[in-house]
């Protein structure tokens, strides 16, 4: 929520445990397919997240069961998981680049009326910088959920640990207290 939004250095913190639990996923080839604030269990006393419901989880080989099947929360989909493609853990970048992007500035970067719309805003649309939402966010912001939020799977961040580097390289620092 915006007015309850968490501390920027803890944001950072806090999604990089989730890139590198994802990088390990994708090491075991599990794709989560609905990374989401929803599915992310923070927990206050030991400053710690846990993944949840990796019900709709694709193990293994990435070749689809049912023709036209998609499944996820759209608000957070990549583009190719709309396509109907196949999807490869680049797809959870994509959607913790959404999830980073909605803990920063308590928005999501894409809405629209319908699915359809939505679908071809995530897979064409530009979304807003987060800098325009919340200038006082660092510059780091800005490339990290471009990069993440690329349309095209070979754009964005290749593996959880690529991700999870660039966010601690360049997290504020967290305040004491």
């Amino acid at each position: 929520e915006r007015d309850r939004l968490l501390p920027v250095a803890s944001v950072y913190a806090l999604l990089a445990e989730v890139a590198e639990a994802l990088d390990y996923a994708h090491s075991k080839g599990v794709v989560h397919r609905d990374v989401k604030p929803a599915n992310l269990i923070y927990d206050v006393d030991t400053d710690s997240v846990k993944i949840t419901d990796f019900g709709i989880a694709r193990i293994g080989d990435t070749r689809r069961t049912s023709t036209g099947t998609v499944l996820g929360s759209p608000s957070y989909m990549a583009p190719e998981q709309f396509a109907g493609g196949a999807v490869q853990g680049t797809a959870d970048i994509f959607s913790l680049g959404v999830t980073f992007y909605q803990l920063l500035t308590g928005r999501l970067p894409f809405s629209a009326d319908n699915v359809a719309q939505l679908a071809y805003q995530i897979s064409q649309g530009r979304h807003p910088d987060v800098r325009r939402i919340r200038p006082d966010l660092p510059g780091s912001a800005s490339r990290i959920v471009n990069k993440a939020l690329a349309k095209k799977p070979a754009d964005r961040y290749q593996s959880g640990r690529e991700m999870a580097e660039a966010l601690r390289r360049s997290a504020p620092k967290r305040k004491a207290g």
